[in-house]
C-alpha cells in the first residue's frame, strides 16, 4: 500500500497514453511500440520530458560524462581521421544523439587547445530529435562559448565522420521467445490499471532478421531485435560520402546475443543508477535499453557501401590513443594529487573491462581507409 511519503515513480499520464494506444490498436501492441511511447512520447517520454536523465545524479552516467578525457581522445582520433582524408577543409564531425552536450564540448575544447590546425577545418553537428534534450546540449555549448549546428536527422554529402555514443542499445526493440521451435512475439496489452504480456506470431522483419542470421534464440529463452539500429547504420552510410561511421555501444555477436544459455535476454531498465528488469514499473522515470547485434550492424553497413575497419573494445580504443597517458603522477614542487587521483579513478572506470570498458566500438568507412590507432589493438571483439 502507498504512502503520502514515498515518492512518486510513475507518469500517470503517461501510462494513460499507453493504454489509450493499446486500446486503439485492437487490445494488443508489440513490446517495441510499448518501449516507443515509454522512451519517445512526444511529451511525456523519458527521453522527451524535462527530467535529467543523465549524470551522475541522474538515472545513468555514459562515459563522457566522467571525464573530459573521453572528448580528449575522440578528438584525437578525429583528427586522425582527417589527416587519413588528406586534411579536407572542412571535416564534419556529426555527433548523433549527443545527450547533454558534454561529448561536443569536450572535443571542442580538446581541438581548441591541443590541434588549431583540426580545429579550423572542424565543423560539429549535433543530431538530436529530442526538443529538450537539444536545448540543454546548445546551454551546455554556450557556456563555453563553442558553437555547433543542430538539426532533427542526418545531414547529406558528409566528409568526415558520424558518430554515436551509446545510441543504438537506447532505440526501440521487438521482444521475441522460442516455443516449440518457433518464433513468437511479445505483445502488451493493458486493463486500464496494468500491463500484461501475450504471445503472437512475429512481425513479418522479425522472421526474416532472424532468417537472415540462419539462427534462433533458444526454446523458451527470451531476445530483443533491435530493426532500427541497422537501419540507422544504413542512413548513416547513404549520408556519407566520404569518412568514417564510429559507433561506441554495449553489443555482442549474433552467436552470442542469440546463445541458447541467454535465456532472458538483455533488456535492462535503470533508475538512479539501480538496474531492473521490468520494463512496466515507473513508466516515464527509467530508462530502457537492451545490447545491440554487431552482426546485424556491420553487414547493413557493408550493404550501404561502408567498409568494416576493425571492432575493439572501449577499454581497447582508448588505451590505444593514449589515455594511460593521464595515469603518469603530476610533477613539480606543489602536484595536485587530489586531482590526479580524480582523473586516474575517472580512467580507470572507463577502461574497466567489466564495465564502460567493455562497451564496442565499430569503426566503418567509405572512400576512406586506415590505420586508425584507435584499432590498434584490436582484436576483432
Amino acid at each position: 500500500m502507498s504512502t503520502e511519503f514515498e515518492p512518486v515513480t510513475e507518469n500517470t499520464a503517461l501510462k494513460a497514453a499507453i493504454a489509450s494506444a493499446i486500446n486503439d490498436a485492437g487490445g494488443a501492441l508489440p513490446f517495441r511500440d510499448f518501449m516507443q511511447l515509454a522512451l519517445y512520447h512526444p511529451t511525456l517520454g523519458y527521453y522527451t520530458s524535462r527530467r535529467e536523465v543523465i549524470g551522475r545524479t541522474a538515472d545513468y552516467v555514459t562515459s563522457p560524462e566522467l571525464t573530459p578525457l573521453f572528448g580528449a581522445m575522440l578528438g584525437r582520433q578525429l583528427r586522425e581521421m582527417w589527416e587519413r582524408l588528406d586534411r579536407p577543409e572542412s571535416f564534419d564531425a556529426v555527433e548523433a544523439g549527443p545527450g547533454t552536450g558534454i561529448l561536443a564540448r569536450d572535443v571542442l575544447a580538446w581541438a581548441a587547445r591541443s590541434a588549431p590546425d583540426f580545429a579550423a577545418a572542424l565543423t560539429y553537428t549535433l543530431v538530436e530529435t529530442s526538443p529538450t534534450l537539444a536545448e540543454r546540449q546548445r546551454t551546455t555549448l554556450d557556456a563555453e562559448g563553442f558553437a555547433a549546428q543542430s538539426r532533427d536527422s542526418l545531414p547529406s554529402g558528409v566528409t568526415g565522420c558520424i558518430f554515436s555514443n551509446e545510441l543504438l542499445d537506447a532505440m526501440p526493440v521487438h521482444r521475441v521467445t522460442v516455443e516449440g521451435g518457433a518464433l513468437r512475439e511479445v505483445y502488451v496489452t493493458s486493463d486500464g490499471d496494468s500491463f500484461a504480456e501475450e504471445l503472437r506470431d512475429p512481425h513479418l522483419d522479425v522472421t526474416a532478421y532472424f532468417e537472415a542470421l540462419s539462427l534462433l534464440p533458444g526454446e523458451g529463452c527470451r531476445a530483443e531485435v533491435n530493426l532500427e539500429a541497422p537501419r540507422w547504420i544504413a542512413e548513416a552510410g547513404g549520408a556519407l560520402d566520404r569518412g568514417y561511421v564510429l559507433t561506441f555501444d554495449y553489443g555482442y555477436s549474433a552467436d552470442d546475443l542469440y546463445a541458447a544459455w541467454r535465456d532472458d535476454g538483455t533488456l535492462l531498465c535503470f533508475y538512479r543508477h539501480n538496474p531492473s528488469a521490468d520494463p512496466y514499473a515507473r513508466l516515464g522515470r527509467q530508462d530502457i535499453t537492451s545490447h545491440v547485434d554487431f552482426t546485424t550492424i556491420r553487414r547493413s553497413g557493408e550493404d550501404a557501401g561502408l567498409q568494416t575497419l576493425g571492432l575493439t573494445t572501449q577499454a581497447q580504443f582508448l588505451t590505444a590513443l593514449g589515455i594511460g597517458e593521464a595515469l603518469q603522477p603530476p610533477t613539480g614542487e606543489r602536484p595536485d594529487m587530489e586531482e590526479f587521483f580524480a582523473r586516474r579513478r575517472s580512467v580507470t572506470d572507463l577502461i574497466d573491462p567489466g564495465g564502460l570498458g567493455r562497451a564496442k566500438v565499430l569503426v566503418q568507412a567509405k572512400a576512406a581507409a586506415g590505420p586508425l590507432t584507435g584499432l590498434s589493438a584490436a582484436d576483432d571483439a
